[in-house]
């Protein structure tokens, strides 16, 4: 009998793992499990590089358009319902495929995380509100002073962990990092952890032709849809922010789309530093699929 694995196709923002993860699915004649913390929002689509409907047909997917942007999702909760998806699709299938670039729900999945308390919606709120009227410099200071230890080994140029951070630190006194979860936690199936790592020539093409897609798919005009729930921190991302600030008239809508292009290239290189530290993923230079069915093949063996 195989044993169940879970395989999970991980890498930069653009980099091609949406169409290597349905291969792969077809082949196992499996489901795919979403580990993206924004395309499981119905409202957004054009934004997040939500697989489009005739992919979604192909394949099963989970975690794509099952929450809305009002509801609070987070890493704790992915790892609770990808637990239950596994255990559903394991009932008639030996593989699941799970892809994403969101590093901490991949490892919310693998080894577990501890579950961080409830924050208030008026804290959230509070923050969020500072953070768009005094800018970067006056969210590092208030971590700086509120928690050191995040500040000095927390993802400082992210602006949505960082304000998560200030979140927890002001609702429980305690820092997030000391909600991190070090003794990992036993799954029931194996995982098996492939990275695409394309040139970063390449890459950066690729994520600028995307973007100007995007544009020419209606990406404004969804902004647009959106702009009444811009304080809520689904909407706290890269494509939606930068356009925000154009329909206020706060810039030019060329220099919006340019730095949605700079953030996103910014992004897929936090996203690379994450996955660079993790020692048990087997990097996709070429023939992507059929290395990963390589090593599955020996896994099993």
């Amino acid at each position: 009998m195989s044993p169940k694995t879970v395989i999970i196709i991980t890498g930069p923002t653009a980099s091609g793992k949406t169409e290597l993860a349905i291969e792969l699915a077809r082949h196992f004649d499996t489901s795919i499990i979403s580990a993206d913390s924004r395309q499981c929002f119905r409202e957004l689509n054009i934004g997040v590089a939500k697989p489009d409907p005739a992919q979604l047909e192909q394949v099963k997917h989970f975690f794509i358009n099952s929450h809305s942007i009002r509801e609070e999702v987070n890493a704790a909760i992915f790892e609770s319902l990808a637990m239950q998806w596994c255990e559903e699709i394991f009932s008639t299938r030996d593989v699941v495929v799970m892809t994403g670039g969101t590093g901490l729900y991949i490892k919310a999945f693998s080894e577990g995380l501890d579950e961080i308390p409830f924050i208030d919606e008026g804290a959230r709120k509070e923050i969020l509100d500072h953070y768009r009227e005094q800018g970067i410099s006056w969210l590092k200071e208030s971590i700086q002073q509120a928690d050191p230890l995040f500040y000095a080994s927390g993802e400082m140029t992210n602006p949505q962990r960082m304000m998560r951070a200030l979140e927890v630190v002001r609702s429980t006194g305690r820092s997030i990092i000391s909600f991190r979860n070090s003794q990992k936690k036993s799954r029931p199936f194996r995982i098996l952890e492939f990275g695409i790592r394309l040139p970063r020539k390449e890459l950066y093409q690729r994520i600028n032709k995307r973007v100007d897609a995007m544009m020419e798919s209606g990406l404004l005009d969804e902004v647009a849809s959106l702009l009444p729930f811009q304080h809520l921190n689904a909407l706290q991302t890269v494509g939606y922010a930068e356009l925000f600030e154009f329909l206020q008239g706060k810039t030019r809508l060329e220099d919006s789309v340019a730095l949605i292009r700079q953030n996103t290239r910014h992004y897929a290189k936090r996203q690379l530093t994450w996955l660079n530290k993790n020692e048990k993923l087997v990097w996709l230079d070429d023939d992507f699929l059929n290395k990963i069915l390589r090593v599955y093949s020996n896994f099993k063996t």
